[in-house]
């Protein structure tokens, strides 16, 4: 899979995209790629070869073959840019800019690990650890988290922390917090991850009720899009993600630890694709209800809003 954050020379990505269309599509020539990016074969080869860059009219072409768009379009663009100026000190403040902006690295969990995320305690336990500098009194986490965890939960996540190597023992009951971000993917991983998201939208819920206004920001936006603009919402999300992990790294001490969820979804559809899809329900018998599973919510904010008042 072509990985932008991976590459330091922006001819390398093109290079790599040749290779595997050319593994997938043995037909596939320089002939061929270059008339996408609206180059003669000789010169796509020595674009290639590291002999040319790419003229400037061909970027843009370049951006819309390799599918490269928000945060991954900028980069490129830094990186062609890096490539062609001959000055080392603008070619030195190029790469800096490309680098703020690559993805932090983070470490894949494996099955066991999926642990972590079977409890939405466990990791804000492991957070708290790390703000009170390792220290484990069972006592002062359990007031320190919300909402409230009893005894029994907060030693069963110091526990389950230590057998994933996620903190380690030190002397007087204080443990070293190791890796910091994580990610994980697979089919088999889906049902976890999930559940997790659920634990996180309904804390997110609860502390529209129990958090003070001013100790939270919870907001919602209704927008119209088509399909262009909804995979550009999206890169903006993932771009914001991004933009909020560099920025933690760069907090000296944490005093809180503060939750994000990012939640994008469809609340009404008017395409035809649409239509047609809930026209062929209707012809096949297939009963179409309204969703009906808002009560609860409803009642939490309808109690929200007479505190507020």
């Amino acid at each position: 899979m072509l990985n932008i954050d991976e590459i330091s020379d922006y001819r390398d990505l093109l290079k790599d995209y040749y290779v595997q269309r050319k593994v997938e599509f043995p037909l596939y020539s320089y002939k061929m790629m270059g008339q996408k990016l609206g180059l003669e074969t000789s010169q796509l080869f020595r674009v290639l070869n590291k002999v040319f860059h790419l003229p400037t009219r061909s970027v843009p072409l370049a951006k819309e073959l390799l599918k490269l768009k928000g945060r991954d379009g900028e980069l490129f663009e830094i990186l062609v840019a890096a490539s062609k100026t001959k000055s080392p000190t603008k070619k030195e403040k190029l790469y800096k800019m490309a680098l703020s902006l690559k993805d932090v690295k983070m470490r894949s969990l494996d099955t066991n690990e999926l642990l972590f995320l079977s409890k939405w305690w466990i990791p804000v336990v492991r957070a708290t650890l790390e703000m009170n500098g390792g220290d484990a009194n069972i006592s002062k986490l359990m007031r320190q988290i919300r909402p409230a965890l009893s005894k029994e939960q907060v030693e069963e996540a110091i526990r389950v922390l230590r057998e994933l190597n996620l903190i380690t023992p030190l002397a007087s009951n204080r443990y070293a917090i190791t890796q910091a971000n994580f990610t994980s993917a697979g089919a088999a991983k889906v049902t976890a991850i999930r559940s997790y998201q659920n634990q996180l939208l309904a804390l997110a819920q609860d502390s529209i009720v129990n958090v003070d206004p001013d100790k939270r920001n919870i907001s919602s936006l209704l927008v119209g899009v088509d399909n262009e603009g909804f995979e550009d919402l999206k890169n903006m999300t993932l771009e914001f993600r991004r933009q909020v992990q560099k920025r933690v790294e760069e907090v000296p001490k944490a005093t809180r630890a503060m939750q994000f969820v990012f939640a994008l979804y469809p609340v009404a559809d008017v395409s035809e694709s649409n239509l047609s899809e809930i026209s062929g329900k209707k012809n096949s018998g297939e009963k179409v209800e309204p969703p009906t599973n808002y009560s609860a919510a409803e009642e939490k904010l309808s109690v929200a809003k007479r505190r507020v008042k």
